[in-house]
């Protein structure tokens, strides 16, 4: 929705008249308009991009990964970890669940609690679109926002289809994670218009890139994958990594991303379920080498690429004192690497940071200070860990909002 938010000129027609307008035909904005819609309200959904709710639709392969049935505060990051709990408690997986029943959506688990549709994404977005029909909300799209304004009461906002005016506006546009399906900081500039302060936003759940002379030894591994622990600023997942030509990717790095701060080093644990006195007693009677030892427990690649990088990549195990073979241990055990950077927000698969918290009513959305004007989903500062938990956030915080308007 790109477009000048400064003031115009004081000539205008008559605004048409809705309860509540909102930003955004995303998850959060979906369901915001149809929960609203359907209590009676009056409600203008606007959206500037051609095709609707694209993140539903490129989520999980095609099938989106809707929510995960192990939600819990503890799964977002946000400047305030307490902040998602009331929206998070009154609308739940089991309400979204309960959607895709009445719509007749099959889903299947995958994964830690991950919930996927059987077929298509494009059935959840009909069910929503079906959703807002029934509460009569008036849909515009696309529809690009060129100003908005206060009104008294409420807000004036000029579109490309006319003035339109509202008590309440409720801002849904997301993050600028993914620009390339319409990712725009409207959201974060109607903050600032109003005076709300922003955390700064960043990408998340995002790949990591190297210094390619540092990365060098390891470039050629695109491809190799395994289950490690990773820790980041605190957080800890054990998740599988994937090398690239670039850097690290696969949930392990996605979801250490959002955590990580830049300068620092990731802390990976490659021996998960090897103990030091395990490695120490392989190598009684072993006539591999260190790089075919290696091997028994990483991927062969992976395991050559390490050795390389010691003294002792071509000597027996048998041949190898305790001292050498504890110490090859604890490094790879906490394989330290500090990554130059992100691959930035066209990987990123959500916002980091947005709209803070201290603001915002944790009960409604609604600014503190400025009556009737509400932030839901990615552009509020709650971030969901990998798995379902950002349309989650999505949901709930939308639900809340619809239930206060």
């Amino acid at each position: 929705m790109p477009g000048s938010l400064a003031s115009s000129p004081s000539h205008r027609c008559a605004p048409q008249r809705f309860d509540a307008i909102i930003l955004g035909a995303g998850a959060a904005g979906l369901l915001c308009a149809a929960l609203a819609g359907q209590r009676g309200l009056r409600v203008l959904l606007l959206d500037h991009w051609p095709k609707i709710a694209e993140k539903i639709r490129i989520s999980g392969g095609g099938r989106c990964n809707f929510t995960n049935l192990h939600t819990r505060p503890d799964n977002f990051l946000s400047g305030n970890p307490h902040f998602c709990k009331s929206a998070l408690s009154r609308y739940t997986p089991q309400d979204i669940i309960g959607l895709l029943h009445r719509h007749r959506i099959g889903f299947h688990e995958k994964h830690k609690g991950q919930l996927f549709c059987d077929d298509s994404a494009e059935l959840l977005i009909r069910a929503l679109l079906d959703e807002c029909a029934a509460g009569g909300v008036t849909h515009w799209q696309p529809c690009p926002v060129e100003t908005v304004e206060a009104a008294a009461p409420g807000f004036r906002l000029r579109t490309a289809k006319g003035w339109v005016s509202a008590n309440a506006l409720v801002v849904a546009t997301g993050g600028l994670s993914i620009p390339q399906i319409g990712a725009t900081p409207l959201g974060y500039q109607l903050a600032a218009q109003f005076g709300l302060p922003i955390v700064p936003p960043r990408p998340a759940l995002v790949p990591l890139a190297f210094d390619p002379a540092q990365w060098a030894p390891f470039a050629e591994l695109s491809g190799v994958s395994l289950e490690v622990d990773i820790r980041a600023d605190g957080a800890r997942f054990r998740e599988d990594l994937l090398f690239t030509h670039r850097g690290l990717s696969g949930p392990a790095i996605l979801q250490a991303s959002s955590y990580w701060q830049p300068g620092t080093a990731l802390h990976i644990n490659l021996m998960c379920d090897l103990s030091e006195a395990a490695w120490r007693k392989a190598k009684q009677g072993n006539r591999r080498t260190l790089a075919g030892e290696l091997a028994q427990h990483l991927p062969q690649r992976l395991a050559q690429a390490l050795a390389a990088q010691t003294q002792d990549a071509d000597r027996r195990m048998a041949d190898l004192s305790d001292r050498s073979l504890s110490a090859l241990w604890q490094q790879w055990h906490d394989w330290q690497l500090r990554p130059s950077g992100t691959l930035g927000w066209r990987k990123a698969e959500v916002t980091a940071g947005g709209v803070d918290t201290t603001a915002l009513s944790s009960s409604t959305m609604m600014a503190h200070d400025v009556p009737g004007l509400y932030f839901i989903g990615e552009v509020v500062d709650v971030t969901g860990w990998l798995g379902g938990y950002n349309f989650q956030w999505a949901w709930s915080s939308a639900a809340a909002c619809a239930r206060a308007l």
